[in-house]
């Protein structure tokens, strides 16, 4: 009788590499995203699970033209893939020691507005300090991403409350904001000192904290005012709505630090000084794990590092 053929066995490094693979397609959602994640191809991916399926011997995908799940094997093996994969990285990290320089890449979602000013510098400072690294600099305001691992990303910096109980959140600091207008939009009035005096003025919104209301805090006394708006121009994006109250089309509700210069040279003018809406805090933010790569810690360290002077005298917490 003719004995069935066995697989000839892998080495340690091409079964990493498959379980890497395996780990990638599964909270990818496909092989083609995977495929995307990891620089390679769909065909390639494919190969890898098919060589780890024989190297098993077991099936751990269930694949139809329109959906793709774990088998019961399958999720065995993806609990325990993960496991292994984790110790292994840090036993590598623990042997190459702690400062071993990381390389690949960093897939980083800042804010339009941070990530175009404030946030390159201590981009500058991490890809010049790592020099086998290189970046993915992604600039998004609506926090849509809420799979970050699924979606390859590393790391993302949040304005506004943080909700989600599956990301470690360090706190870099808040965002100050206030009301401003071009002076055309006061229209030779004096400049309002309360802020029971702005409700009557054309207002633009930032839809992504503000929409139909208006709502502002006295700074030394605490006292709230609140008041609704029709806005005649809303967006999600910051430079957008500066630029639209520097044209004078309305009084809006933006960052302090964006505005300062503007409010400088007189081209904008600063709404009843003594009021101003709710600091909303800035977050870096990154899913739990049970190991962190070099590439992120380097980056986390370098932008705690110079959140001070990033954030104004907002000192970063651990």
């Amino acid at each position: 009788m003719t004995k069935p053929v066995q697989p000839a066995p892998l080495a340690s490094g091409d079964r990493i590499e498959l379980m890497q693979t395996f780990v990638r397609i599964v909270e990818a959602g496909s092989l083609s995203a995977a495929a995307e994640q990891m620089g390679t191809t769909q065909p390639t991916v494919s190969r890898r699970l098919q060589a780890l399926e024989r190297s098993l011997g077991v099936r751990l995908l269930q694949r139809t033209t329109h959906h793709m799940g774990l088998t019961q094997d399958g999720e065995r093996c993806y609990e325990r893939a993960r496991e292994l994969l984790a110790s292994w990285a840090s036993f590598e990290s623990e042997l190459r020691g702690a400062d071993d320089a990381p390389e690949g890449t960093l897939r980083v979602i800042v804010p339009h507005a941070f990530g175009q000013d404030r946030l390159i510098a201590p981009l500058a400072e991490y890809l010049g300090r790592y020099p086998g690294m290189t970046v993915e600099w992604m600039l998004h305001d609506d926090r849509s991403i809420q799979d970050y691992v699924a979606a390859g990303i590393d790391c993302a910096i949040q304005v506004g409350e943080i909700g989600d109980p599956g990301l470690v959140a360090i706190r870099l600091g808040e965002v100050h904001r206030i009301a401003v207008a071009a002076p055309a939009v006061l229209a030779g009035r004096p400049l309002p000192v309360d802020a029971g005096e702005l409700a009557d003025l054309p207002w633009l919104a930032l839809r992504t904290y503000y929409r139909n209301e208006v709502a502002l805090n006295h700074v030394s006394s605490g006292k709230k005012r609140r008041f609704p708006i029709t806005p005649s121009f809303s967006t999600d994006n910051l430079y957008a709505l500066r630029s639209a109250m520097l044209r004078g089309v309305g009084a809006g509700i933006a960052s302090a630090w964006i505005l300062a210069d503007d409010i400088a040279r007189g081209d904008l003018v600063h709404l009843a000084p003594e009021w101003q809406a709710q600091p909303l805090p800035i977050s870096l933010v990154y899913p739990y794990a049970r190991f962190y790569p070099a590439r992120l810690r380097r980056f986390v360290e370098i932008v705690r590092a110079n959140a001070p002077a990033i954030f104004g005298e907002f000192t970063a917490r651990p």
